[in-house]
């Protein structure tokens, strides 16, 4: 396809994380800010205001796009307004970056891969910490360290959040757990099949919802990953990272989440380039180059849907006490998505999949 250079892109939405994509966008060196929109016009002309340039800006990103000939988004709304802003721009002829989660819940998000087939329009999430370059090194040791045993996560903080993240029924599993949940699947090169997960609110939580969390997956290839949690941990804290230990068969290797992972082995490493992609600036700069080749991105919306689905199956879990089969909730969200769609070619896509597994995986 032929891209424009720099690559026109509007952004949708002017919150505290709008505003750190403003700034990337407008750093990057191949990208032009074309515009601004938010539900809020104040916030958007704010948004814009500081850029020290004329930026137009309005409250709608797919009327936006079509008046300043931006020839993609980058949606960086609130959960709830990821699947209608994001479907709207597909069905505009417009490509989108967008912020994690891809959708609130499994079910839109099939909505949004099958919408991203229709429309033949790419749809990539930025899943930010996978494009940590110390994760990249974990995954390259992953991958000479040979079959892979388990691998932790830990992860304590004690965050003060003002607002909606306080009363959510599982702040952690839902805001925050997915980041590691991804980082797991692409450090071990497998997927999940089924979880177990038991939450808990410790008495001294100023969480309204449980803060804290256990849980297990078995992921392809008989791996299990261990993920613990909390978001009233005071004292020491781990990285936001979380720290990581990798045991497999030819040694093991250790992350802290901060600082270049180690390695050790009764053998010599192979030498490593280290990536040059790094946190938001990294998924621009792979989205805008996905658009100039063609080559589907990390992140690519199919691809990122099961770390939707480990985070729903650890919440179905910790809610029933009960071990999660993934293909359960992959089944029962397919279901929900041909029932719920209100376009006919979305549903009409969505019930040809054969396997909705195989369909996000490629298989």
């Amino acid at each position: 396809m032929t891209v424009p250079d720099p690559l026109r892109v509007v952004l949708v939405g002017a919150g505290l994380m709008g505003r750190a994509w403003r700034d990337t966008i407008e750093a990057a060196p191949d990208v032009e800010l074309a515009g601004i929109a938010d539900i809020d016009p104040a916030a958007a002309a704010e948004a814009a205001a500081a850029l020290g340039r004329p930026v137009p800006t309005g409250t709608d990103g797919v009327a936006l796009a079509a008046a300043t000939g931006a020839r993609a988004i980058v949606n960086v709304t609130v959960p709830e307004a990821h699947h209608p802003v994001t479907t709207a721009a597909l069905f505009a002829g417009l490509d989108v970056l967008g912020e994690k989660p891809v959708a609130p819940t499994v079910a839109q998000a099939l909505s949004l891969a099958a919408a991203s087939e229709v429309t033949g329009r790419l749809f990539m999430v930025s899943q930010s910490r996978r494009w940590n370059p110390q994760l990249f090194a974990l995954r390259a040791m992953a991958e000479e360290l040979g079959a892979a045993g388990s691998l932790t996560t830990e992860f304590f903080r004690a965050p003060h959040f003002p607002g909606f993240r306080e009363e959510m029924a599982h702040p952690l599993l839902v805001d925050m757990a997915i980041h590691p949940f991804d980082s797991a699947r692409f450090v071990l090169g497998a997927e999940p099949v089924a979880a177990y997960c038991e939450s808990h609110n410790p008495p001294w939580s100023w969480f309204a919802g449980d803060a804290a969390a256990t849980a297990v997956f078995e992921m392809t290839g008989g791996v299990r990953y261990t993920y613990a949690g909390s978001w009233c941990s005071p004292g020491r804290q781990t990285s936001w990272n979380g720290e990581w230990r990798l045991s497999a068969e030819k040694g093991s290797a250790h992350w802290d989440g901060d600082h270049d992972p180690v390695l050790e082995a009764e053998f010599t490493p192979a030498a490593r380039t280290p990536s040059p992609f790094s946190g938001i600036e990294g998924a621009l700069v792979v989205f805008t180059d996905a658009l100039r080749t063609g080559v589907p991105p990390m992140g690519e919306v199919h691809e990122n849907v099961l770390s939707l689905a480990m985070v729903e199956a650890t919440v179905r879990s910790a809610d029933s006490g009960r071990r999660v089969l993934i293909d359960d909730v992959l089944a029962e969200a397919h279901a929900e998505a041909i029932r719920n769609e209100a376009n006919p070619d979305v549903r009409d896509a969505l019930a040809a999949w054969p396997s909705v597994r195989g369909v996000l995986t490629g298989g």
